[in-house]
């Protein structure tokens, strides 16, 4: 039937258009990533969910359509800790790969997600390649204590075609929120921990909606830059979500500053790494922020 139906409901603008039931978002989600639905289709409905705004039932089918066609990766012995990072540094150095090192050191296995979706950007994946963390090219099962980068494309390639769009628009569309509550595990049905993120405060409640109506496990944060790591210089309010069951697990820091960490100016990903290794080894102090991050990501994990 194609996608025109959903269209004639969602694309009425902010206040005419209408909400999509679960079942119906599923559906739609599905022909768009299956690749049944024309480009025009695809465009319309990335414009049309812009202005709209998806509601948690519509996330909740966009991500049923996700889970149901993911390729299969196999489960971890451990919990898996999964880091979805697609926004990369601007101003900040990206440190989602040091959270993932600081996980694994812990004992947990780690899977970073993502896709270039900003080409002036240093990704995580651009660091972890300078930290000799290669991309995965066939799905393998993660080890305790490793770190692994999967390319969306690996995952769903559907899902990084709808990513790309944005290269096309110039505007973000569902796939950038749905990628942040993505469980790489749910096909297995594999035990798993999602530490999402959002930019913009209006998006907490949102997620925190979705991620209760699907039941998962995660921790939830305003994110350093689009990117699932608490912000080095100042703790962020932390939500952690036992199948779906959220509770405040840490405040926001309030307050002026009364230091910064010791952070590259270089944002590169060779300095990014540098500084890493730094942490790592124990010459630079992990960010008390990051730190914090560490040991509710473990908690909760343990709870799993």
């Amino acid at each position: 039937m194609g996608i025109r139906h959903y269209l004639k409901d969602i694309a009425r603008g902010k206040d005419g258009a209408r909400a999509l039931t679960r079942d119906q978002a599923a559906d739609l989600m599905g022909q768009v990533l299956d690749g049944t639905a024309s480009d025009l289709e695809v465009g319309a409905f990335c414009v049309a969910m812009r202005i709209k705004a998806e509601t948690p039932q519509e996330m909740a089918g966009f991500l049923d359509a996700v889970h149901a066609r993911l390729e299969m990766l196999p489960a971890s012995t451990r919990p898996l800790i999964v880091l979805p990072s697609y926004n990369g540094a601007r101003k900040l150095p990206v440190l989602t790969p040091l959270l993932a090192l600081l996980l694994a050191q812990r004992g947990w296995p780690v899977l970073v997600h993502g896709n270039s979706t900003e080409e002036r950007r240093a990704s995580s994946q651009d660091v972890l390649a300078a930290l000799d963390i290669n991309a995965l090219t066939t799905l393998e099962e993660i080890e305790s204590g490793q770190v692994a980068f999967a390319p969306t494309a690996l995952l769903l390639p559907g899902l990084a075609r709808l990513l790309d769009v944005r290269r096309t628009l110039g505007l973000r569309n569902s796939a950038h929120s749905l990628v942040k509550l993505m469980d790489p595990l749910a096909p297995v049905a594999g035990d798993s921990l999602i530490v999402s993120s959002y930019t913009h405060p209006e998006y907490a409640l949102s997620m925190a909606e979705t991620i209760a109506l699907t039941g998962l496990d995660a921790l939830l944060l305003r994110g350093t830059e689009g990117e699932p790591v608490a912000d080095p210089r100042r703790t962020p309010q932390m939500d952690g979500y036992q199948a779906g069951r959220g509770h405040r697990v840490q405040e926001a820091q309030e307050g002026p500053l009364t230091a910064l960490p010791q952070l590259p100016s270089d944002i590169s990903a060779a300095s990014t790494a540098d500084y890493i290794r730094a942490v790592m080894a124990g010459t630079l102090p992990v960010p008390t922020p990051i730190a914090l991050q560490v040991d509710h990501i473990c908690q909760l994990a343990e709870k799993i």
